[in-house]
């Protein structure tokens, strides 16, 4: 079984459209590439068809990628261990500066009896978000887990 085409045309007007539709046709022609099971490739088949036979408007249709490109990446790297490249940088950005970040500034700010300087944590919370996330896309890389194909969110 293979994996299907995407049929929508790329927008001239909406370049963000654009940008996701073509996003999305590299990934799936890197999956192509590789050894896929035939429920995952069904899958995304049916997921390829649902953005295929989608009637909306062009703001609707990047509304409605945006809801999908999460869901296949989620399943290929859930089933297949497969990642796009800078993936876990960009998860591991937000969970650094949510987790890290957040309580290293209330940390300073009770230290300090200041709470302004909460924002101190927030650099540091993104740098160790950014280095555990390249750290691990480096593994990714080196273990042939990693698509080539950079995709935005």
């Amino acid at each position: 079984m293979e994996i299907k085409t995407l049929n929508k045309k790329s927008s001239k007007t909406n370049e963000k459209l654009a940008n996701k539709l073509a996003g999305l046709e590299k990934l799936f022609l890197e999956l192509c590439k590789r050894e896929i099971r035939e429920d995952i490739i069904t899958a995304i088949n049916q997921n390829i068809d649902a953005i295929n036979s989608f009637s909306g408007t062009e703001k609707e249709l990047l509304k409605y990628l945006r809801k999908v490109q999460p869901k296949i990446l989620q399943l290929i790297e859930k089933e297949l261990k497969l990642v796009p490249k800078n993936y876990y940088r960009q998860k591991w950005l937000a969970i650094g500066l949510s987790v890290f970040g957040i309580s290293f500034g209330v940390a300073f700010g009770a230290a300090y009896g200041n709470m302004a300087f909460i924002g101190i944590g927030l650099p540091i919370g993104m740098a160790m978000g950014i280095a555990i996330g390249t750290s691990m896309d480096k593994k990714a890389f080196e273990a042939g887990n990693q698509l080539d194909v950079e995709l935005g969110y």
